[in-house]
């Protein structure tokens, strides 16, 4: 069964924007928690930006702060990561990821990848001139 899938990834120069979407079917259309981790070749996942349905709180990486913007639409089961001010060091696999609870909460968000049960299998950014 397939429960998340994303799409939206490209080639983007620097400085410009994007945005890639997920989704979400299954048990994971219900989580509270979703979000999304970026790789990169030889490396773990690392987070990038979560949002608490209940109560619609949003938190992200410092790295991210002020340029990504993540929401969710229940209604179609959708969740978007809008990119701005792109950087290269922006470049990488993006994966949408959910649970539905312990990853996140009133009290933040946990990126460690072992909090989240349910992952999509990704989609590329690339942020080059």
């Amino acid at each position: 069964e397939i429960e998340l899938v994303e799409s939206g990834g490209n080639l983007v120069q620097p400085g410009g924007s994007l945005r890639v979407t997920c989704a979400a079917s299954g048990s994971a259309a219900a989580s509270n928690c979703m979000g999304w981790f970026r790789q990169v070749p030889g490396k773990g996942r690392q987070g990038v930006a979560a949002i608490y349905t209940p109560n619609g709180n949003q938190y992200y990486s410092a790295s991210v702060e002020g340029r990504f913007t993540i929401s969710r639409d229940t209604a179609t089961n959708t969740l978007y990561l809008d990119m701005s001010d792109l950087k290269t060091q922006d470049t990488g696999m993006y994966i949408c990821a959910a649970a539905s609870d312990g990853a996140c909460g009133q009290w933040g968000a946990s990126w460690v990848e072992e909090h989240w049960s349910v992952w999509g299998q990704g989609t590329q950014v690339t942020v080059s001139s």
